[in-house]
C-alpha cells in the first residue's frame, strides 16, 4: 500500500514523462479552441452539467475545467482516500457550493456542530444562502435531525478551541444524512474523515495544503455523485480555483506530511511550556490528555496537530499579548511555515452569536517551523511584559 508520504509527492503528477516535463505545467488559458460547434457544444454541456472533462474533448472555458486545477484535485483526492475532489477559489466558496448543492435537492436544513470557523458559523446562522441551521453539541445531533435535513457539519479539531468530535459516532447519529467534515486543522496527514463515515471532507486549502501563505483556495473531497453536483454549482456560479494558485497549492502537497509532523512536534513543546506558566489559565491542545477525553488521538487522528489555544486571566491581557510578540506574526489564518497568533473573539469569530463566541481571554496559535525554544521565549516575553 502506498503511504501518504509517497502519495503527497506523486499524486496528480501522472503523465509528466509523456509530456516531456518534470515539473507540473501551468495552463493559463481562459478559453480553448473548439473542434466544431457540435463537439464544442457537447463538451460544454457535459462539464456545465457537472460531468468530468473527457480526454480528447475541448476544455472550452477555464470556468468549466482546467488541467492544472485538475491535477491539484487529483492530489487531494488521493490523500483523502476519496473518489474525486472539486477545487474552488476559497474555502468559503467550497462551503457555499456544498450548501447550494444540498439546497438544490429541496432540503435546506443543516445541523451544525459548534464550535466552527467564524465565517462558517456566520453564513449558516445568517441563512444568507437559503439554509436553515440548527446548532448542536455532538451528543444532540441525533435528536435534531429532521426529514428535510440535508447535511450535518462538523469541524474537528474545532476552531478555535481544538475540541475533538468522534466522527464514527457522529455519522451513526446522523442516520444516513451526509456528514461534511472541515478537516483544515488536521489535514489528511493526521485524519481522513471519509474512513470514519463522513460523506465529504472540506479544506481551506489556503492553510496547510498550500503551507506558505501565498495562495488561496478551497477543496471538497467526496464520492463521484457529490463531486458532479459540486462541479455543476461551480460551473454556474464561477467559484473555480484558477491555475496559478492551483499550481502553488499542488506544489504544497508534496511537503505536507513533513511540515505537518514537524509543526506538530513544535506545537507540543509550546503547549507543554504554556501549561506550566503561572499566568496561563488553560491550554487547549489535543496532545494534552485532559483535552482528549475520548482518546481520539491515536485512533481517529494519528496526531494532535499544530494548532493550540490558551487562556490568560483577563480579556484585556489577552488583547495586549499579540502586539508584544517579536518573532511571531499577529495575523489571522493558519497552517503556514511561520507562527501566527490571533485573538479569535475579536477577529475570526467576531460575527459569531454571543452564546457561541470564544472567550475573550483566549488566544490561538498556529505553530510554524521555527525553533520551539525561540517561540516559547517570544511568548513568555509577550505574556509577562503585558500582564
Amino acid at each position: 500500500m502506498t503511504t501518504i508520504d509517497t502519495l503527497a509527492v506523486h499524486a496528480g503528477r501522472s503523465g509528466l514523462t509523456g509530456q516531456g516535463v518534470h515539473a507540473v505545467p501551468i495552463d493559463l488559458s481562459t478559453t480553448a479552441p473548439l473542434p466544431s460547434v457540435h463537439d464544442g457544444g457537447l463538451a460544454y454541456e457535459q462539464m456545465a452539467g457537472g460531468g468530468a472533462h473527457r480526454e480528447g474533448d475541448s476544455t472550452v472555458y477555464q470556468r468549466l475545467w482546467n488541467p492544472t486545477v485538475a491535477r491539484f484535485e487529483q492530489g487531494v483526492a488521493a490523500l483523502e482516500s476519496a473518489q474525486e475532489a472539486v477545487a474552488f477559489a476559497t474555502g468559503m466558496a467550497a462551503l457555499s457550493a456544498v450548501l447550494l448543492a444540498a439546497a438544490a435537492e429541496g432540503r435546506r436544513h443543516v445541523v451544525a456542530v459548534r464550535p466552527l470557523y467564524g465565517g462558517t458559523d456566520h453564513v449558516l446562522a445568517s441563512g444568507l444562502l437559503g439554509t436553515e441551521a440548527t446548532f448542536a453539541r455532538p451528543e444532540e445531533v441525533r435528536g435534531v435531525i429532521r426529514p428535510d435535513t440535508a447535511l450535518v457539519m462538523v469541524e474537528t479539531p474545532a476552531n478555535p478551541n481544538l475540541q475533538l468530535v468522534d466522527l464514527k459516532k457522529l455519522a451513526a447519529d446522523a442516520g444516513g444524512v451526509p456528514v461534511l467534515v472541515d478537516n483544515t486543522f488536521a489535514t489528511p496527514v493526521l485524519q481522513q474523515p471519509l474512513k470514519h463515515g463522513a460523506a465529504m471532507v472540506l479544506h481551506s486549502a489556503t492553510k496547510f495544503l498550500g503551507g506558505h501563505g501565498d495562495a488561496m483556495g478551497g477543496v471538497v473531497a467526496t464520492d463521484a455523485e457529490w463531486a458532479a453536483r459540486l462541479r455543476r454549482v461551480r460551473a454556474v456560479t464561477g467559484g473555480i480555483l484558477t491555475p496559478w494558485p492551483a499550481y502553488l497549492l499542488h506544489r504544497g502537497l508534496a511537503t505536507l506530511p513533513v511540515r505537518v509532523r514537524a509543526q506538530q512536534d513544535h506545537a507540543h513543546k509550546v503547549a507543554s511550556a504554556l501549561a506550566g506558566h503561572e499566568l496561563v489559565g488553560k491550554v487547549h491542545y489535543p496532545g494534552l490528555p485532559e483535552c482528549d477525553p475520548l482518546g481520539l488521538v491515536g485512533s481517529q487522528m494519528s496526531g494532535p496537530g499544530s494548532l493550540l489555544a490558551f487562556e490568560v486571566n483577563s480579556a484585556e491581557h489577552a488583547e495586549r499579548i499579540p502586539g508584544a510578540v517579536r518573532l511571531m506574526t499577529h495575523a489571522v489564518s493558519l497552517g503556514g511555515i511561520d507562527t501566527l497568533i490571533q485573538h479569535p473573539a475579536g477577529l475570526t469569530h467576531r460575527p459569531v452569536a454571543p452564546e457561541a463566541k470564544p472567550h475573550a481571554r483566549m488566544l490561538r496559535l498556529s505553530v510554524g517551523l521555527e525553533d520551539p525554544a525561540d517561540l516559547i521565549a517570544d511568548l513568555v516575553h509577550a505574556i509577562e511584559t503585558t500582564r
